[in-house]
């Protein structure tokens, strides 16, 4: 990107921000029946595969408050459809391209689509975004929710910081429920059972299937990537530990291994193909990623590696995830925690 585009980018997000700045403040609404909401659209308009995978929990949860509505979702870029193929209440997709000046034609044309339907309900997703609050500002909705700013001390629940929990938390708060009152819904991309079957043909490519399999996933992005001689230590500490498990690496979209490909490894860019694979295997092991979230949405026990983001707000969310702070141990003790854990 050019400094050009840099600046008007800061220069577009701190205008979005003044002009939304206003719209955070307490909010509550009282609907006396769920058949009152026919029309409802969520907004995240954010490109990254671990941001929308993590509204996925919230966009069931509208469904369960409003069974009858049909939920409409304003993301960006084009792994909204592929997140979202099976859920069959999710009635619309609406995309702003990855890249603004780009495709600046779409990237208009997706606002423009915003303002033609009407909803009875818009919820901003990340109360923190300057285009979801934008976005929501923008919409034709009777009732809109902007999201409760996390500074605001409103969601005291324990596992309230979790970025996946917190707008489901705080929507139960808009509609004056209680926090705690049902189970939150699951992380989740929903798998045919056709491609269910495939993932287990291309798991027996690489894998004895009677044995267990631990999936290691050695990318993530800037600081968050731990070293290769990092995971290279891990990987014989648990080889010795686990004799009797498979264990695979999933490469990431760049093709690259910090293992040096010398033990098996899975590639696919297709993040359905990638997610049957790993929905048949035992566990998965990963930094901080979207490729994390990913294996924890197709129910698979998964552990996160943390040593900068926070552990507690943005871990693995589902039955079975552990996360982990590297900073605090070293591989062999890491080893032992998963060992412990499963």
């Amino acid at each position: 990107m050019t400094a050009f585009k840099k600046a008007i980018n800061i220069f577009r997000k701190k205008a979005t921000r003044l002009v939304t700045s206003g719209l955070l403040d307490k909010q509550s609404v009282n609907f006396s029946s769920s058949s009152e909401v026919k029309r409802v659209l969520i907004t995240r308009p954010n490109h990254r595969l671990g941001n929308q995978l993590l509204i996925t929990p919230l966009v069931k949860e509208v469904h369960d408050q409003f069974p009858e509505a049909k939920i409409d979702l304003f993301l960006k870029g084009d792994l909204g459809g592929l997140i979202f193929e099976n859920y069959d209440y999710v009635n619309k997709i609406i995309s702003l391209p990855k890249k603004h000046f780009k495709e600046l034609g779409r990237y208009l044309l997706a606002w423009t689509k915003l303002k033609q339907k009407k909803y009875d309900l818009v919820i901003n997703a990340e109360a923190s975004s300057s285009s979801g609050r934008l976005s929501t500002k923008v919409s034709r909705a009777k009732h809109k929710f902007f999201g409760f700013e996390r500074h605001h001390n409103l969601i005291t629940c324990q596992d309230g910081a979790h970025i996946s929990k917190y707008p489901i938390y705080s929507l139960r708060y808009f509609l004056k429920q209680s926090l705690t009152a049902e189970v939150l819904p699951s992380l989740e991309i929903k798998l045919s059972s056709e491609e269910i079957c495939s993932g287990r043909k291309l798991l027996k490519q690489y894998a004895n299937l009677n044995k267990p399999t631990i999936c290691l996933y050695t990318f993530a992005t800037d600081k968050k990537c731990l070293e290769k001689v990092w995971w290279s230590n891990f990987y014989e500490a648990l080889d010795k530990l686990f004799p009797n498990y498979n264990i695979i690496e999933l490469l990431p979209v760049e093709n690259i291994s910090a293992l040096d490909y010398k033990i098996p490894s899975f590639y696919s860019k297709n993040i359905r193909e990638m997610a049957s694979f790993i929905s048949q295997t035992s566990l998965v092991i990963t930094g901080d990623c979207g490729i994390m979230h990913l294996a924890a949405a197709t129910q698979t026990p998964t552990v996160g590696l943390f040593n900068v983001t926070n552990k507690d707000m943005y871990g693995p969310y589902n039955t079975g995830c552990l996360n982990i702070d590297v900073n605090l141990k070293n591989e062999l003790e890491i080893c032992l925690s998963i060992k412990t854990h499963i």
